[in-house]
């Protein structure tokens, strides 16, 4: 059973975690897209690879970019505020903190086929960038850690006999 072993569950909540973020990541660039009366050139969702969609045209390109990391954030919170699962808020906050760290790792990086570099070819302002950033590290952190610690932490089975000091 996954709750006896939870560095086994710690391992597919991590591979559930990535799939759900890059889906839903990509999956907001689409509706963005859609949205915003772009038309769909190439997209591509299979999470081993790196998702990518290609709109051309794209009258809104900042809809389009900004959707994908607001939706990546969103969606999951929403899904782990509606479900109230320690296993779903792991996904939750992995999703937070990993859009986060994309979106600045990708400013630093300067690849002009990531989301940071578009956005600001695009006209975004870089303080909403990072403010968005900020925000998501500030908050997806503490929260993914806590979510680490809750999943890692040895389950107990058998309730605590008080009169035993070995078993508190």
């Amino acid at each position: 059973m996954l709750t006896r072993s939870p560095k086994l569950r710690f391992l597919l909540l991590l591979i559930a975690s990535w799939i759900v973020m890059t889906t839903t990541h990509e999956v907001g660039h689409l509706i963005g897209g859609y949205l915003g009366g772009g038309t769909l050139q190439h997209a591509e969702l299979r999470p081993w690879r790196l998702p990518h969609s290609h709109f051309a045209p794209d009258p809104h390109p900042l809809l389009t970019i900004w959707s994908g990391p607001l939706v990546g954030v969103l969606t999951p919170l929403l899904v782990a505020i509606t479900i109230r699962n320690a296993s779903v808020w792991f996904i939750a906050n992995f999703c937070v903190l990993a859009n986060g760290v994309y979106l600045a790792a990708a400013w630093f990086s300067g690849d002009p086929l990531l989301d940071t570099p578009r956005l600001l070819a695009a006209g975004a302002s870089p303080l909403t960038i990072a403010i968005f950033c900020a925000l998501t590290l500030i908050w997806g952190y503490p929260a993914f850690r806590a979510s680490c610690t809750a999943i890692l932490r040895p389950q107990l089975d058998e309730p605590s006999d008080c009169s035993n000091p070995k078993s508190l």
